[in-house]
């Protein structure tokens, strides 16, 4: 995050492109946007110092619909392009949108190692759970037995959990909201801003034309109280209408949902975001395989680790000095070198 931030007060218009937007009336992404443009004006952030890049999806339009610089990258390379903007000017704030095809399948490779590399990006995923753009074939975090068009006789592929996805690259911050809620969307991206290094936040976001209802189970407001377990670092988590459920670890170091009248509050998970080992954080995202159990939202981790464009501009700064700004060859030669006769 920069912070050079002005008090200029800014509101959401001044995110706000002249470009006619551009998705299905009813999607998700719709909500995602205006969440983002109204954080930026809570946080005053001066569009001049944001960055957006994108891949190819419907997500990927994302760019162009915000008044900042942006950058719509090609499939799956989104991370990739990113981490050169962020290295060539780490006095901007640099954001990836991506959808679930778009980052985990052709993309997969390049967004697991700007997590392990910690690269000072805000990466967030729109998960529908399909591919939307082009018109509905079964995508990483599909079902088991998904009928798509890709997959009539239903989908054989085990999906992805971008979440304990993101917690195996070893990424420093990683969290998970809905699109069907403004206030949590808006909290959990900002506090992804605030981390330093990479951030990884999953939104799970309705796609009404080729996957409607796919989070409804979770996501609809009558159900929310019993199927949505809000991590707050510090407390048990505990979730439910009247907070009765909770969670304890097994004797195998799985999470369990139990109810706290039968096993007692001195049972229940506390959850630590910033515990150094990312083993508890994973066990909490195996709760739930897919969108139509209790799930976890929140924060799932939040620990410090060097940036990776302060450690490159340290290593620059050190390579200045022995060879002179800028001294390329110096560099190249200044370790184990031969020559070819």
């Amino acid at each position: 995050m920069t912070t050079d931030e002005t008090t200029v007060k800014f509101g959401r218009k001044d995110y706000q492109t002249d470009q006619e937007v551009r998705w299905c009336p009813g999607c998700g992404d719709y909500s995602i946007l205006a969440a983002i443009q109204l954080l930026f004006a809570e946080l005053g952030l001066r569009p001049e110092n944001q960055v957006f890049v994108s891949g190819i999806g419907c997500a990927a339009r994302f760019p162009y619909y915000m008044e900042t610089y942006g950058i719509h990258s090609i499939h799956g390379r989104a991370p990739a392009v990113a981490t050169g903007v962020a290295l060539a000017r780490p006095d901007l704030d640099v954001w990836v949108i991506g959808g679930d095809g778009d980052m985990l399948s052709i993309g997969g490779n390049h967004l697991i190692h700007a997590l392990r590399r910690n690269v000072g990006l805000n990466i967030v995923m729109f998960n529908n759970q399909i591919y939307g753009l082009t018109k509905g074939q079964y995508s990483p975090t599909s079902e088991v037995g998904k009928i798509t068009k890709s997959s009539p006789l239903g989908s054989l592929d085990q999906p992805f959990n971008p979440v304990s996805v993101a917690l195996g690259a070893e990424a420093t911050f990683v969290g998970r909201t809905h699109d069907m809620d403004r206030k949590h969307m808006m909290e959990t991206l900002r506090r992804a801003y605030a981390h330093n290094g990479a951030s990884f936040v999953e939104i799970y976001q309705n796609c009404n034309v080729f996957n409607d209802g796919a989070f409804e189970a979770i996501t609809a407001k009558d159900s929310r109280a019993d199927m949505l377990i809000d991590l707050k670092h510090g407390e048990p988590v505990r979730f439910g209408a009247d907070m009765e459920k909770g969670v304890v670890l097994n004797q195998f170091g799985e999470c369990e949902i139990v109810d706290v009248a039968d096993v007692g509050e001195d049972r229940l998970l506390v959850h630590d975001e910033h515990r150094d080992d990312p083993t508890l954080a994973f066990a909490i995202s195996r709760l739930s395989d897919a969108p139509t159990m209790p799930t976890p939202v929140g924060v799932f981790r939040d620990v410090n680790r060097p940036a990776y464009e302060d450690q490159v501009q340290m290593q620059l700064a050190a390579a200045s000095e022995r060879g002179g700004p800028g001294d390329l060859h110096s560099l190249i030669g200044s370790g184990s070198t031969w020559t070819v006769e």
